[in-house]
């Protein structure tokens, strides 16, 4: 079945990528594995946190962007608690695999000087709570119990979010489906889907471009720094 099967990364605006890249190799741990111009966007910098080979943390920066006011309960939510605008992240966790594991993450981070709540137990894991850069919402969590959606379904709650239980049952049980080699053509567009906000004669044009042509022209395989023999 092909579906999602990770994160590869989740990317962060910042005004000053520097101070972020500090503040997850030190206070975190994460090593820089990347620092470069950002693919096709002029200005912008681009920076990726080890996690794992698999999963990394990314940091962007953007001409201007100190111009943009933060604004709790809008642009971030602050706390695991708080909110902000819809489509925004509300809050991040980072995965150790064991309680001793995040013990001794929360004894890092606290010697770093960055004040940390918790473990707090929530079933299915075990979570520490602390502030980021720019009002960031940061946890760093380890497994507990398996989610067995038998269990952590909560009825009442589907009721709450409006789902009926064939919906449920739907999400729950997604669609198989086993791809067909890229075979599947540009559907027409619908404006009940969603978009990326790009100006509307550029996207429209983006829609009818052949793939292989998209493909060559924005595509940046090379490293920036060329390894010598």
């Amino acid at each position: 079945m092909i579906k999602a099967s990770g994160i590869h990364h989740i990317a962060i605006m910042a005004d000053d990528i520097k101070k972020h890249i500090a503040f997850f190799s030190d206070v975190l741990g994460c090593r820089l594995s990347a620092l470069f111009d950002m693919h096709g966007v002029p200005g912008g910098l681009h920076a990726f946190m080890h996690l794992n080979d698999h999963c990394y943390f990314s940091i962007v920066e953007l001409p201007d962007v100190a111009e943009v006011p933060i604004e709790l309960g809008v642009t971030h939510a602050g706390t695991g608690a708080g909110v902000s605008a819809p489509g925004t992240m509300q809050h991040l966790a980072f995965r150790v695999d064991t309680h001793d594991a995040l013990l001794a993450m929360r004894d890092r981070i606290r010697k770093k000087g960055v004040n940390v709540i918790g473990p707090l137990d929530h079933g299915m894991c075990q979570s520490i709570y602390f502030a980021g850069p720019d009002s960031m919402a940061l946890e760093v969590a380890c497994p507990g119990t398996a989610l067995d959606s038998d269990q952590w379904v909560d009825p009442s709650v589907l009721e709450k979010a409006g789902i009926s239980s064939a919906e449920a049952e739907s999400y729950m049980h997604p669609d198989e489906y086993a791809g067909a080699a890229g075979g599947v053509a540009q559907p027409a567009y619908d404006a009940d889907k969603p978009h990326m906000p790009y100006p509307p004669e550029v996207y429209q044009k983006m829609l009818e471009t052949p793939d292989e042509v998209i493909i060559a022209a924005g595509s940046y395989a090379e490293p920036p720094v060329k390894v010598k023999n």
